[in-house]
């Protein structure tokens, strides 16, 4: 379910960031906040910011800022867990599960992370930008 087909009584967060890494720390004491709020756990809240924080690391690192020139990150909290979305300029390569990475490979390992600290993860592609979403169980 996307943020923009949610039940009334869903509090989403939508934030627009700077396509810049200081974003990310920015993101994750934001999300912390709302969290906390919401009195989730502390392990699903350290799981959801470590989500986040691969997600808009590799959105920076790897995709154009969106047409404004940001990213943006969206939150809220459902039945289901702890939604967490992502969305960017779309690059050229598209983010994909990652079975097995080489022990010396300095990178790629981010997606793996996600999968595991997530019940699912999916990728929404239009034509100017694409959405990673990810649902963090709670």
């Amino acid at each position: 379910m996307s943020s923009a087909t949610l039940p009334a009584d869903v509090s989403v967060v939508d934030v627009v960031l700077p396509h810049e890494v200081s974003a990310v720390a920015d993101a994750r004491r934001r999300l912390a906040a709302y969290l906390k709020r919401h009195r989730v756990t502390d392990a699903a809240c350290d799981d959801a910011q470590l989500v986040l924080s691969e997600l808009l690391s590799n959105a920076i690192r790897y995709a154009p800022p969106l047409p404004a020139g940001e990213v943006r990150a969206a939150w809220w909290i459902d039945r289901a867990g702890i939604h967490v979305e992502v969305t960017d300029g779309r690059g050229d390569t598209e983010p994909q599960r990652i079975s097995d990475t080489h022990p010396e490979s300095v990178g790629g390992r981010g997606l793996a992370i996600v999968d595991v600290l997530t019940s699912s993860w999916d990728v929404r592609t239009a034509a100017r930008h694409r959405t990673v979403h990810a649902v963090v169980p709670s």
